[in-house]
């Protein structure tokens, strides 16, 4: 069955303004559809509370990496003189001296390593306590919009502008989560 480029061109212009009376009537759209929309890194990234957890994460996470730095500057250094020194060591002195000077090395890397991991778990968990605290928040602007599903931002292909609550969050975490501390 083949529709002629006429009743093609009524359905596209019907979608059309379809789409554009949704679009104009973002209330409604969320109403109906009872659905909000949050940037959840926005939230974590943008409220105080979110800053405060990330300011220690990055605290960690910046000592790391200066402290890294410097080991790798003395390690290299020592490599350094190892290396000078071949010229006037016996090969088996040289030898034990290179595995003495790799084993070092590879226990450094585990701990830096290590340490790396717990300001990652750190990260995580910083998460974890942010959605914790948050939740009772959000579902609170949930009752007061209307909404009965709240979907991150990154899942949701399009959205009337009303349904994205999340300056409304983050001024709403900063306000609560200060009260309660």
């Amino acid at each position: 069955m083949s529709r002629s480029p006429r009743s093609s061109r009524r359905a596209v212009l019907g979608g059309l303004v379809g789409a554009a009376f949704w679009a104009a009537s973002p209330v409604q759209a969320q109403d109906a559809a009872g659905i909000a929309v949050v940037d959840q890194e926005r939230l974590f990234r943008n409220s105080r509370f979110g800053q405060e957890l990330l300011s220690e994460i990055d605290q960690r996470g910046t000592a790391l990496a200066a402290e890294n730095r410097r080991i790798e500057e003395e390690l290299t250094e020592e490599e350094r003189a190892l290396t000078d020194a071949r010229a006037t060591l016996d090969v088996q002195d040289f030898r034990a001296r290179a595995e003495e000077f790799d084993q070092k090395v590879r226990q450094i890397r585990a701990e830096q390593d290590a340490k790396s991991a717990a300001v990652t778990r750190m990260q995580d968990q910083a998460r974890q306590e942010f959605v914790r605290r948050i939740t009772p928040i959000l579902a609170d602007l949930l009752a007061e919009t209307g909404a009965a599903v709240l979907l991150d931002r990154r899942v949701v292909l399009a959205t009337a502008p009303d349904a994205d609550i999340t300056d409304r969050a983050i001024a709403r975490i900063d306000a609560e989560i200060e009260a309660q501390d």
